[in-house]
């Protein structure tokens, strides 16, 4: 199957409010430049040099989303251009953001990514920590940055009560948060469901999932 033909047949099948991004992880520039042929203009990368890299190579008007997990001194290379990051889990990281944004004159979109699984190697933060965060008077003052969602990763298991009770811990509290409303704070993309578990994120309450294998292909990490 070509990747045009698979980007069809997902596309196909998702609600019209759903974001798709491509995780294009890892992927040569001719696969990413055959998915944006097939139309697809959201792609997701977890290294900020990669990104940059592609984001040099490729046509400019594909949104960037950072779906990995950064390191502060990384935030630099991406912030003139990247559309969106998704797994913010602290106020430093947010503080850094904030200050590489307001160098580059932009305002910067994030999702903030709460630990929903079981898994002690997943990132994220908890409910208290968000609420900390939201509630401190240094969140408050950041210009350059807006909250714009959550987002979360269930834990890799066959157990779909257990993914689907995770979903909807995150989707709870989204829709919890969701009327606090301030200038850098605005809930709206609620991004959680991969290729193995994404028709089940969606049907508890998704609007943005992350697909690279079923898009892709399988990845060669070597």
């Amino acid at each position: 199957m070509s990747i045009s033909t698979n980007l069809t047949t997902l596309k196909s099948k998702l609600p019209k409010d759903v974001k798709l991004v491509a995780v294009s992880k890892t992927k040569p520039i001719t696969d990413l430049q055959e998915a944006y042929d097939a139309g697809q203009r959201i792609f997701g990368e977890n290294k900020i040099q990669e990104m940059t890299d592609k984001w040099e190579r490729l046509p400019k008007d594909i949104e960037w989303h950072m779906i990995g997990h950064i390191q502060t001194n990384k935030v630099k290379y991406m912030a003139p251009y990247v559309s969106l990051i998704h797994a913010v889990d602290s106020l430093k990281l947010l503080k850094e953001i904030n200050k590489q944004a307001a160098k580059n004159d932009r305002i910067i979109n994030c999702l903030l990514q709460l630990k929903i699984a079981k898994e002690e190697s997943k990132f994220g933060l908890i409910a208290s920590d968000l609420k900390e965060i939201l509630d401190s008077d240094t969140f408050k003052k950041f210009e350059y940055i807006k909250v714009v969602g959550l987002m979360g990763m269930a834990t890799f298991t066959d157990n779909e009560n257990q993914v689907k009770n995770e979903f909807l811990i995150l989707k709870n509290l989204f829709d919890q948060l969701k009327n606090t409303q301030t200038t850098n704070f605005k809930l709206e993309t609620l991004s959680m469901g991969m290729s193995g578990d994404y028709p089940l994120a969606i049907e508890c309450g998704s609007n943005m999932i992350r697909v690279g294998s079923a898009i892709f292909g399988a990845r060669n990490y070597n």
